[in-house]
This record gives C-alpha cells, structure tokens and sequence, in this order.
C-alpha cells in the first residue's frame, strides 16, 4: 500500500464525511459547467446544446456584448456598486464585532446580536418595503418631516444621486449582524493570555483592540475580502432588481440587470452564458491576483 493510500485509510472517516460535499459540488457545480460552451453557440432551446450551431465567429456573443452602448456604464456601474459595497459593508461588522466582545453583560451582548443579525434573514422585497414606507416620495415617513422642514419631498428612490447611498446603506445594515458573527468567532480564538500580558504592562481597552484583536482576526478579514473580490462583478441583483426604476438606470444598470433584460427575456441564452463566463474569468483573476498579494503578507489563502 502506498504512503498516500495509507494516510487515505487512516482518515478514512473524515474523507467519508467529506463526501457528500464532494459530491454536492461534482453535480451542481462543476457539472453544469459544460454547459458554458453555448457562449460558443447560436443555442437554440429545440435544438439543444450539442445540435446548436455553432456561433460565426466565436466570440459572436462577447463582441455583442463588448459593442453594446451600454458595456461602459453597466461595467463601471457594477465595479463601483460592489466596491462601494466592499469599502463601506466590511468596517460596520468587524466594528460590531470588536465592541460586542468588549461587551460583560452577557445578557445584553446576546440582545444585541439577536437584533443586529436579525436583517440578514428579511428578503430584499421585505426590505424594499420597508425603505418605500420611509422614503418614498408620496407618503414616506422621512419624506413627511422634510416637507413640513422644507416645503417639498425628496424623491430617493428616483435620484441618481441618492440611489446608490440607500443601495449601500440596506446592505449594511443587512449584513453587518452576519458578518460579525464570523469576526466574534474568530475573535474567540484569540489567546485570552495576550490580553492578560497587555494588562500587566499597562495597556489599555484601545491598545489591546489595535495590537491584539485587529491582528488576531486579520486572516479572517483578508480570506473574506479575497472572497468579495471572487463576486465583484455580481454587485446584488436580487436588490438592485426589486430596487431600481427607469429614473435610476444610469447609476443602477449593471451586468446581471442588463443581461436579465436583454438576454434572458429575449430568450438569448448564448448571450447570458457568455457574460457569466466573462464574469467568471475576471472574479477568477481577481482572486488569484489577491491571494498572491496576501500570501505577501503572510495572510494567502492557498
């Protein structure tokens, strides 16, 4: 037997429960990815994937999709919505996290966290609702009180200006709760004689978050950016579909909207296969770009 047989055979109850995983991912993740190649087809539902003709040229689909007018909006568009999203959704939960641990009540700790990750399990149509309630522009509960301050409401949900602040800003407030569930767990691995050293040396609640805490979650925080880099190019289509309207497109347009409208309710499923390959060539980039960054800093993930 050999040396990787015998390691095999010595585990073989962690490779057993490793399995069904395994296999989850075989079928409803690798195996629908030779499905991709009618990016390269004129792909016809009757016809099926095999019998469809092939596309002339093969890059047919990319071209249609790199000549749109609209290719430069919707890119920029994605890129800033998911950056926003990185720059601004990452420091509230490790924030939240940082303060929850410094938290001794532990009755009033659990409290928090019921109510701070209680968001995360609202639908985005929910949420929708919700913000329409406050910020619509007819009977919005904010919209009241700036009319009687001011005169006149403010339409929100239909300013460029202000729509990417209420996009940002909802999956905040959605997602911080979550995330900092990770950062608390991460946090719990922390050696406690670290603080107890600190303290002995006179170091106070701030030097030992800076020089203690912040340091003790940094792979976590690294592994979950290089994770977000991976979907860049997603930026939250359940949300900005249940959320944007024809007065928003500019700012609002992007990647999974525009395909959504031109190349699945069009039936072009050729067209949608090949902007999700694209997609997926440059998450794929990105990741491998960031880890050898963080691998730099001795944080890689591989």
């Amino acid at each position: 037997m050999t040396k990787g047989l015998r390691v095999v055979w010595r585990y073989h109850t962690l490779y057993l429960m490793l399995l069904p995983g395994l296999v989850y991912y075989a079928v409803y993740r690798y195996g629908p990815m030779w499905g991709a190649v009618i990016a390269f087809k004129d792909f016809n539902i009757m016809d099926g994937i095999w019998d469809s003709p092939w596309a002339d040229p093969w890059y047919k689909h990319f071209a249609y999709f790199y000549d749109s007018p609209y290719f430069g909006q919707i890119l920029l568009n994605t890129f800033l919505i998911s950056l926003y999203k990185i720059v601004w959704g990452m420091p509230p939960g490790i924030l939240l996290a940082l303060l929850l641990y410094e938290v001794r009540n532990a009755r009033f700790k659990k409290w928090i966290q019921t109510v701070s990750y209680l968001p995360h399990f609202l639908s985005w149509v929910i949420i929708y609702g919700m913000i329409f309630a406050f910020l619509s522009e007819t009977g919005g509960i904010v919209n009241r009180w700036i009319k009687d301050y001011i005169g006149h409401s403010i339409p929100f949900l239909q300013s460029t200006d202000w729509f990417r602040t209420i996009l940002v800003g909802s999956e905040v407030w959605q997602t911080a709760g979550w995330s900092a569930i990770i950062y608390l767990a991460a946090l719990a691995g922390v050696d406690p004689t670290l603080y107890e050293a600190a303290r002995c040396d006179g170091a106070g609640r701030l030097r030992m978050l800076w020089h203690i805490s912040l340091p003790g979650i940094r792979s976590v925080i690294v592994l979950l950016l290089i994770l977000k880099l991976g979907h860049i190019l997603d930026a939250g289509f359940d949300q900005i579909y249940i959320m944007y309207n024809v007065h928003v497109y500019p700012v609002s347009d992007i990647i999974d909207t525009w395909v959504f409208r031109v190349g699945l309710e069009q039936l072009n499923f050729s067209l949608g296969a090949a902007v999700g390959l694209f997609k997926s060539l440059i998450g794929l980039a990105l990741v491998v770009s960031a880890n050898r960054i963080a691998r730099k800093w001795g944080e890689g993930v591989w």
